[in-house]
């Protein structure tokens, strides 16, 4: 049984730097490429940042160059590096991959950034 689970957020005033982590069980997630997505109060629940298995990076712009996504292999974990937080950046944030043509999700972790 494939397993995502989000840890690390929290209440951070704006500026500040967060890191989110993604632990993976019944997946190598090395082979496949994995997604952080967030859901604020009032939006659907949005893609933007993509860590493919080659380890290529892409990010929406609306989090490009404060947000970094890496991962450990030999963790089985991946990452967001989040820095400079901004009011609007406050959402569940949620890792995803595909497996077998299934969308697998963890629970979220709540990012609240306020002062």
């Amino acid at each position: 049984q494939v397993q995502l689970v989000e840890s690390g957020g929290g209440l951070v005033q704006p500026g500040g730097s967060l890191r989110l982590s993604c632990a993976a069980s019944g997946i190598n997630i090395s082979l496949y490429t994995m997604h952080w997505y967030r859901q604020g109060p009032e939006n659907q629940r949005e893609l933007f940042a993509n860590i493919f298995s080659d380890g290529a990076t892409n990010y929406l712009d609306a989090v490009k160059g404060r947000f970094t996504v890496s991962r450990d292999n030999a963790k089985n974990t991946m990452y967001l590096q989040m820095n400079d937080l901004k009011p609007e950046d406050t959402a569940g944030y949620y890792c995803n991959t595909v497996y077998r043509t299934q969308s697998v999700w963890g629970q979220g972790t709540q990012v609240t950034v306020s002062s």
